[in-house]
């Protein structure tokens, strides 16, 4: 029972850690007048990718921090699969990136922020007969830090009104 909540703990500041460079990479995206949100994608406690949104600067609707980041990763590892993979982002993914998730198979994902309009939980997430929009596997933490996450949207969209 000690182990489980010192392996709770431990995978806590983790997340917490790994959120904060999702965080940086939100804070680039700002700074490039695009919506702030950021990603990163870990593999065996080694950030192999990063991304964040670039969708004003590639005039491209799909190029999603998430969408970026999963590229990036699946050439680092040479492979399409990142089932040994956690994604680390700012908000909750959109209904395209969820998809994304789904076909790479990623074993984890992390957000910070619920996306109250466009957020893939609200049509759907894991469904018991496995036509969910993540992969019946993908594991799901959310909340973490949640507050700074959506501080960054709101400053971004307080500066743009």
């Amino acid at each position: 029972m000690m182990t489980e909540k010192l392996d709770s703990e431990m995978q806590s500041q983790k997340d917490e850690h790994y959120m904060k460079l999702a965080i940086k990479e939100a804070q680039e995206a700002g700074r490039l007048n695009e919506v702030p949100i950021g990603c990163v994608i870990v593999c065996e406690d080694q950030i192999i990718a990063r991304g964040h949104n670039l969708v004003e600067r590639l005039r491209d609707y799909t190029a999603h921090a998430e969408m970026q980041a999963y590229t990036a990763a699946s050439e680092y590892l040479n492979g399409k699969s990142l089932d040994q993979c956690t994604l680390y982002v700012t908000l909750e993914p959109c209904v395209m990136c969820a998809g994304g998730a789904f076909l790479t198979r990623i074993g984890r994902i992390v957000f910070g922020a619920w996306d109250q309009k466009r957020g893939y939980s609200k049509f759907g997430s894991h469904q018991e007969n496995g036509q969910g929009i993540l992969h019946p596997k993908t594991i799901v933490s959310c909340g973490v830090l949640e507050n700074e996450c959506k501080q960054l949207l709101r400053d971004f969209f307080e500066r743009k009104r």
